[in-house]
């Protein structure tokens, strides 16, 4: 038996201070590669940050309970950060693989006049708009020069200048 196997246990086989190992060991790779990766990986949350969130995260956990062996599951997670971060920067690149990825911004109002069918097509309730427009201090959607609809979800305003 080497070494790994009686610190971390066999994909079949652990104990529970293997599974402490593994836990141990699988936060801090994961932290390193949150690390490695950049602060847009959780801090931005557009669709390719959420997608790989997920399956980091599913990823990970296979390892941590032994369903899955545990350096190719760290393995396939630095490929998949790798690929990440290759794509974050092609998309703060170039604004078509942005726009591929991210998606764009869209305008629900300005000037006062409503994009009622944007809002509808994207599934933003009214109730949704009246808590941005809330969180702006404003209590009027008139009130506001611009309401969008960012690529990762948030709804941001832009006060008018009366």
């Amino acid at each position: 038996m080497d070494w790994m196997t009686t610190l971390f246990g066999h994909k079949d086989d652990m104990n529970a201070w293997q599974e402490c190992a593994r836990a141990v060991l699988i936060f801090a790779y994961g932290l390193l590669l949150v690390r490695v990766a950049g602060r847009r990986m959780f801090g931005k949350w557009s669709a390719l940050d959420f997608v790989l969130a997920i399956i980091i995260g599913s990823n990970l956990s296979r390892a941590l309970t032994g369903g899955a062996a545990l350096g190719g599951t760290l393995a396939a997670t630095t490929v998949l950060v790798a690929l990440y971060w290759l794509l974050a920067h092609l998309a703060a690149r170039i604004p078509a693989v942005s726009h591929l990825l991210e998606g764009r911004a869209v305008v629900l109002a300005q000037h006062g006049k409503h994009a009622e069918r944007d809002r509808l097509r994207h599934a933003i309730s009214q109730a949704d708009l009246d808590e941005a427009l809330r969180e702006r201090g404003i209590s009027l959607p008139e009130e506001a020069e611009r309401i969008t609809l960012e690529p990762s979800g948030k709804i941001t305003i832009l006060k008018r200048k009366d």
